[in-house]
């Protein structure tokens, strides 16, 4: 598979690098026919509408064992009636419960510090070579476990606590799909009783408190 056809499938469509060798993948390489398999799916629709702007939603909440965890996640979509949307609204909730359970750190791969990816990979690679493996398999290995970290805090990355087979990206992919508007998760806080605020969303949670009493 060439990434001049990847290439050309994303031109046509606007689906992501992984979605469209799927495609390609699933239906021997032909450009029109991987183009028409992710239009069947949605994926060509939804990833069109990303780069939509995104000015409306809401800030949702989920409390979990008797108050000892809470969180705030702010969704953005593009309409006032898209934010009233039961669908709309079940999927926000469903995200709040998600980050209580998950603990993720940052929305996305592009939030994460770079100093916090070097940190992460310097202490996997002295674990792995500290396992005795040669240095090339070390730093294949080190890419692997680098992908796994990254599936842990990063919400995007994560598998849906409902369905584990599909991430929270696929889930906000099968959102904008099935609402048909640009949907985005903005921001999110965790709150822990004894542990202190988990995510880094820096003045969030003064904002809201500002907002609650306005």
């Amino acid at each position: 598979m060439s990434m001049e056809l990847i290439k050309d499938l994303r031109g046509m469509t606007g689906a992501g690098v992984l979605d469209c060798k799927k495609a390609l993948a699933e239906n021997g390489n032909d450009l029109q026919a991987a183009a028409d398999w992710l239009r069947a799916k949605g994926i060509a629709n939804a990833a069109k509408k990303a780069g939509r702007i995104a000015a409306e939603g809401l800030v949702g909440h989920y409390i979990h064992d008797g108050g000892r965890i809470a969180v705030l996640v702010e969704v953005n979509c593009e309409t006032d009636f898209v934010a009233q949307n039961e669908g709309f609204q079940d999927l926000v909730r469903d995200l709040a419960m998600h980050i209580a359970s998950e603990r993720p750190l940052y929305v996305d791969k592009d939030d994460v510090p770079e100093s916090d990816v070097e940190a992460e990979r310097k202490v996997q690679l002295e674990r792995t070579m500290n396992e005795g493996k040669p240095a090339a398999i070390a730093e294949k290995m080190v890419e692997g476990r680098m992908r796994k970290w990254f599936e842990e805090v990063v919400l995007l990355d994560q598998k849906f606590i409902k369905d584990d087979s599909k991430t929270i990206r696929d889930l906000m992919t099968d959102a904008v799909s099935r609402i048909g508007e640009n949907i985005k998760i903005r921001r999110f806080a965790r709150f822990e009783v004894g542990e202190g605020l988990e995510k880094r969303s820096e003045d969030f949670a003064a904002e809201v408190a500002a907002a609650v009493k306005g």
